[in-house]
Protein backbone atom coordinates (compact mmCIF):
# COMPACT_ATOMS: atom_id res chain seq x y z
CA UNK A 1 0.00 0.00 0.00
CA UNK A 2 3.02 2.36 0.64
CA UNK A 3 4.29 1.46 -2.91
CA UNK A 4 1.17 2.40 -4.54
CA UNK A 5 0.99 5.53 -2.48
CA UNK A 6 4.53 6.42 -3.18
CA UNK A 7 3.69 6.51 -7.23
CA UNK A 8 0.94 8.26 -6.32
CA UNK A 9 1.85 11.15 -5.01
CA UNK A 10 4.56 12.41 -7.47
CA UNK A 11 2.05 12.72 -10.04
CA UNK A 12 -0.48 14.28 -7.99
CA UNK A 13 -0.82 18.17 -9.11
CA UNK A 14 -1.24 21.32 -6.83
CA UNK A 15 -4.72 21.85 -8.91
CA UNK A 16 -5.89 18.24 -8.19
CA UNK A 17 -5.91 18.88 -4.07
CA UNK A 18 -7.95 22.14 -5.35
CA UNK A 19 -10.15 20.33 -7.32
CA UNK A 20 -10.68 18.02 -4.99
CA UNK A 21 -11.28 20.37 -1.84
CA UNK A 22 -13.47 22.53 -4.09
CA UNK A 23 -15.53 19.72 -4.92
CA UNK A 24 -15.72 18.84 -1.10
CA UNK A 25 -16.46 21.90 -0.25
CA UNK A 26 -19.18 22.19 -2.95
CA UNK A 27 -20.97 19.28 -1.35
CA UNK A 28 -20.95 20.30 1.91
CA UNK A 29 -22.57 23.38 1.53
CA UNK A 30 -25.21 22.05 -0.56
CA UNK A 31 -25.95 18.91 2.50
CA UNK A 32 -26.18 21.69 4.67
CA UNK A 33 -28.22 23.96 3.54
CA UNK A 34 -31.20 21.56 1.85
CA UNK A 35 -30.50 19.27 5.69
CA UNK A 36 -34.04 19.17 7.15
CA UNK A 37 -35.90 20.54 4.48
CA UNK A 38 -38.32 18.01 1.74
CA UNK A 39 -35.65 18.14 -0.54
CA UNK A 40 -33.58 15.11 1.75
CA UNK A 41 -36.81 12.98 1.17
CA UNK A 42 -37.01 14.03 -2.78
CA UNK A 43 -33.39 13.05 -2.86
CA UNK A 44 -33.56 10.35 -1.08
CA UNK A 45 -36.51 9.19 -3.56
CA UNK A 46 -34.83 9.59 -6.32
CA UNK A 47 -31.77 7.54 -4.81
CA UNK A 48 -34.13 4.66 -4.68
CA UNK A 49 -35.48 4.67 -8.01
CA UNK A 50 -31.54 4.85 -9.01
CA UNK A 51 -30.97 1.95 -7.03
CA UNK A 52 -34.31 -0.46 -8.48
CA UNK A 53 -33.01 0.81 -12.15
CA UNK A 54 -29.42 -0.98 -11.49
CA UNK A 55 -31.03 -4.01 -9.45
CA UNK A 56 -33.82 -4.64 -11.98
CA UNK A 57 -31.00 -4.56 -14.58
CA UNK A 58 -28.84 -7.62 -12.33
CA UNK A 59 -32.57 -9.25 -12.13
CA UNK A 60 -33.34 -9.41 -15.93
CA UNK A 61 -36.66 -7.28 -14.93
CA UNK A 62 -36.15 -5.91 -18.64
CA UNK A 63 -39.80 -4.66 -18.61
CA UNK A 64 -39.11 -2.33 -15.57
CA UNK A 65 -35.17 -1.68 -16.57
CA UNK A 66 -36.20 0.11 -19.55
CA UNK A 67 -39.17 2.15 -18.15
CA UNK A 68 -36.92 3.52 -15.12
CA UNK A 69 -33.91 4.15 -18.27
CA UNK A 70 -36.49 6.10 -20.20
CA UNK A 71 -37.42 8.22 -17.03
CA UNK A 72 -34.06 8.62 -15.61
CA UNK A 73 -32.73 9.70 -19.70
CA UNK A 74 -33.79 13.26 -18.57
CA UNK A 75 -32.47 12.90 -14.99
CA UNK A 76 -31.22 16.51 -15.14
CA UNK A 77 -34.38 17.98 -16.29
CA UNK A 78 -36.25 15.64 -13.45
CA UNK A 79 -33.88 17.34 -10.59
CA UNK A 80 -34.23 20.43 -12.15
CA UNK A 81 -37.97 20.29 -12.15
CA UNK A 82 -38.22 18.37 -8.64
CA UNK A 83 -35.71 20.39 -6.81
CA UNK A 84 -36.18 24.05 -8.35
CA UNK A 85 -37.35 25.82 -5.42
CA UNK A 86 -33.99 24.29 -3.57
CA UNK A 87 -31.82 25.08 -6.75
CA UNK A 88 -32.77 28.74 -6.51
CA UNK A 89 -32.48 28.91 -2.50
CA UNK A 90 -28.66 27.25 -2.64
CA UNK A 91 -27.63 29.58 -5.54
CA UNK A 92 -28.95 32.46 -4.01
CA UNK A 93 -27.23 31.48 -0.31
CA UNK A 94 -23.91 30.92 -1.93
CA UNK A 95 -24.05 34.50 -3.11
CA UNK A 96 -24.39 35.70 0.03
CA UNK A 97 -22.11 37.93 1.61
CA UNK A 98 -19.66 36.59 4.54
CA UNK A 99 -20.86 38.63 7.15
CA UNK A 100 -23.91 40.89 7.92
CA UNK A 101 -23.98 44.73 8.68
CA UNK A 102 -25.60 44.93 11.95
CA UNK A 103 -27.44 48.41 11.24
CA UNK A 104 -28.63 51.08 14.18
CA UNK A 105 -31.96 51.26 12.00
CA UNK A 106 -32.31 47.43 12.00
CA UNK A 107 -31.34 46.81 15.26
CA UNK A 108 -34.09 49.55 16.44
CA UNK A 109 -36.93 47.16 13.96
CA UNK A 110 -35.77 44.10 15.96
CA UNK A 111 -36.49 45.88 18.95
CA UNK A 112 -39.81 47.32 18.06
CA UNK A 113 -41.06 43.47 16.61
CA UNK A 114 -39.96 42.07 19.51
CA UNK A 115 -42.14 44.17 21.63
CA UNK A 116 -45.24 44.04 19.67
CA UNK A 117 -45.31 40.20 19.34
CA UNK A 118 -44.82 40.29 23.05
CA UNK A 119 -47.73 42.50 23.12
CA UNK A 120 -50.04 40.99 20.81
CA UNK A 121 -49.14 37.29 22.61
CA UNK A 122 -51.24 38.96 25.60
CA UNK A 123 -53.80 39.64 24.06
CA UNK A 124 -54.17 36.71 21.86
CA UNK A 125 -54.00 39.17 18.53
CA UNK A 126 -52.96 37.10 15.31
CA UNK A 127 -49.66 38.21 13.20
CA UNK A 128 -47.25 37.34 11.24
CA UNK A 129 -43.65 39.64 10.40
CA UNK A 130 -41.08 39.21 8.03
CA UNK A 131 -37.85 40.20 8.31
CA UNK A 132 -35.84 40.89 4.96
CA UNK A 133 -32.41 39.70 5.14
CA UNK A 134 -29.59 39.46 1.95
CA UNK A 135 -32.73 37.85 -0.57
CA UNK A 136 -34.84 40.67 -1.56
CA UNK A 137 -38.56 40.27 -1.27
CA UNK A 138 -39.76 42.80 -3.68
CA UNK A 139 -41.78 40.41 -5.14
CA UNK A 140 -44.19 39.46 -2.44
CA UNK A 141 -43.86 43.11 -1.29
CA UNK A 142 -46.00 43.86 -4.45
CA UNK A 143 -48.62 41.29 -3.04
CA UNK A 144 -49.50 43.95 -0.32
CA UNK A 145 -50.12 47.34 0.35
CA UNK A 146 -47.24 49.15 0.54
CA UNK A 147 -46.56 51.77 3.70
CA UNK A 148 -42.65 52.56 3.25
CA UNK A 149 -43.08 53.44 7.52
CA UNK A 150 -40.89 53.58 10.78
CA UNK A 151 -40.92 50.04 12.18
CA UNK A 152 -42.89 50.52 15.53
CA UNK A 153 -44.74 48.40 18.16
CA UNK A 154 -47.54 50.99 17.97
CA UNK A 155 -48.03 50.58 14.06
CA UNK A 156 -47.40 46.88 14.00
CA UNK A 157 -49.78 46.57 16.94
CA UNK A 158 -52.63 48.79 14.67
CA UNK A 159 -52.19 46.75 11.58
CA UNK A 160 -52.87 43.12 13.41
CA UNK A 161 -55.79 44.59 14.78
CA UNK A 162 -58.58 42.32 14.52
CA UNK A 163 -60.81 45.40 12.98
CA UNK A 164 -58.06 46.54 10.44
CA UNK A 165 -58.42 45.40 6.37
CA UNK A 166 -54.42 44.20 6.71
CA UNK A 167 -54.67 41.68 9.78
CA UNK A 168 -54.82 38.75 7.90
CA UNK A 169 -51.91 39.30 5.30
CA UNK A 170 -48.18 39.39 6.23
CA UNK A 171 -46.17 42.81 7.15
CA UNK A 172 -42.68 42.58 5.19
CA UNK A 173 -40.24 44.54 6.85
CA UNK A 174 -37.03 45.77 4.73
CA UNK A 175 -33.74 47.08 5.23
CA UNK A 176 -34.92 48.21 8.94
CA UNK A 177 -38.35 50.11 7.30
CA UNK A 178 -41.89 48.31 7.30
CA UNK A 179 -42.41 48.36 3.71
CA UNK A 180 -45.80 46.76 3.26
CA UNK A 181 -48.50 45.02 4.88
CA UNK A 182 -51.02 42.38 3.92
CA UNK A 183 -48.37 40.67 1.65
CA UNK A 184 -49.46 37.21 0.76
CA UNK A 185 -46.52 34.35 1.16
CA UNK A 186 -46.26 31.12 -0.46
CA UNK A 187 -46.85 27.90 2.33
CA UNK A 188 -44.99 25.31 3.11
CA UNK A 189 -45.61 22.49 1.03
CA UNK A 190 -43.11 19.98 3.72
CA UNK A 191 -45.27 17.15 4.74
CA UNK A 192 -43.66 17.01 8.23
CA UNK A 193 -44.87 20.12 9.35
CA UNK A 194 -48.11 19.28 11.88
CA UNK A 195 -51.51 19.23 10.10
CA UNK A 196 -52.39 21.22 13.66
CA UNK A 197 -50.75 25.04 12.07
CA UNK A 198 -52.96 26.92 10.53
CA UNK A 199 -52.82 29.03 7.44
CA UNK A 200 -50.36 31.99 9.29
CA UNK A 201 -47.78 29.19 10.45
CA UNK A 202 -47.53 27.70 7.07
CA UNK A 203 -46.93 30.93 5.25
CA UNK A 204 -44.52 31.89 7.98
CA UNK A 205 -42.15 28.49 7.06
CA UNK A 206 -43.33 29.07 3.09
CA UNK A 207 -41.28 32.41 2.88
CA UNK A 208 -38.50 30.88 4.96
CA UNK A 209 -38.12 27.66 2.28
CA UNK A 210 -37.89 30.32 -0.55
CA UNK A 211 -35.47 33.04 0.79
CA UNK A 212 -33.28 33.51 4.06
CA UNK A 213 -35.87 35.96 5.75
CA UNK A 214 -36.96 35.20 9.63
CA UNK A 215 -40.48 35.22 10.20
CA UNK A 216 -42.41 35.67 13.72
CA UNK A 217 -46.03 34.59 14.07
CA UNK A 218 -47.96 34.94 16.73
CA UNK A 219 -51.15 32.63 17.17
CA UNK A 220 -54.23 34.13 17.43
CA UNK A 221 -55.81 30.96 19.12
CA UNK A 222 -52.95 30.76 21.91
CA UNK A 223 -51.19 33.76 21.83
CA UNK A 224 -47.50 31.57 21.58
CA UNK A 225 -44.86 32.87 19.71
CA UNK A 226 -43.20 31.46 17.03
CA UNK A 227 -39.81 31.88 14.95
CA UNK A 228 -39.47 30.51 11.35
CA UNK A 229 -35.78 30.44 10.12
CA UNK A 230 -35.01 28.07 6.91
CA UNK A 231 -38.03 26.23 6.56
CA UNK A 232 -38.05 25.72 10.55
CA UNK A 233 -40.04 26.79 12.84
CA UNK A 234 -39.34 26.90 16.80
CA UNK A 235 -42.67 27.32 18.89
CA UNK A 236 -44.17 28.72 21.99
CA UNK A 237 -41.04 30.95 22.96
CA UNK A 238 -40.61 33.81 25.02
CA UNK A 239 -40.27 37.37 24.52
CA UNK A 240 -36.87 37.34 25.29
CA UNK A 241 -35.77 34.56 23.39
CA UNK A 242 -37.50 35.56 20.40
CA UNK A 243 -35.15 38.79 20.79
CA UNK A 244 -32.07 37.02 21.56
CA UNK A 245 -32.83 34.86 17.91
CA UNK A 246 -33.60 38.09 15.73
CA UNK A 247 -30.31 39.70 16.97
CA UNK A 248 -28.32 36.64 16.26
CA UNK A 249 -29.86 36.27 13.08
CA UNK A 250 -29.06 39.39 11.76
CA UNK A 251 -25.61 39.82 13.72
CA UNK A 252 -23.65 36.92 11.68
CA UNK A 253 -23.70 35.44 8.90
CA UNK A 254 -25.73 32.30 8.95
CA UNK A 255 -23.76 29.71 7.33
CA UNK A 256 -25.15 26.48 9.56
CA UNK A 257 -29.14 27.19 9.52
CA UNK A 258 -28.46 25.64 13.27
CA UNK A 259 -26.14 28.05 14.69
CA UNK A 260 -28.92 30.17 16.01
CA UNK A 261 -30.37 26.48 17.91
CA UNK A 262 -27.25 26.03 19.61
CA UNK A 263 -26.78 29.37 20.93
CA UNK A 264 -30.67 29.30 22.90
CA UNK A 265 -28.72 26.46 24.77
CA UNK A 266 -25.94 28.52 26.19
Amino acid sequence: MMDSLQQFLPILRWQDVVDILLVAFIIYRIMVLIRGTRAVQMAAGLGVIILIYFVAKQLQLYTLHWLLGTALSSLFLLVVIVFQDDIRRVLTQFGQPPFLRYKVKTFHALEEVAKAASDMSKSKTGALMVLERTIGLNEYIETGTKIDGEVSKMLLNTIFAKCTPLHDGAVIIQGGRLAAAGCVLPLTSNPAISRRLGTRHRAGIGITEQTDAVTVIVSEETGAISVAIAGRITRDISPGILRRILHNSFATDEKDTSRWRLRLNR
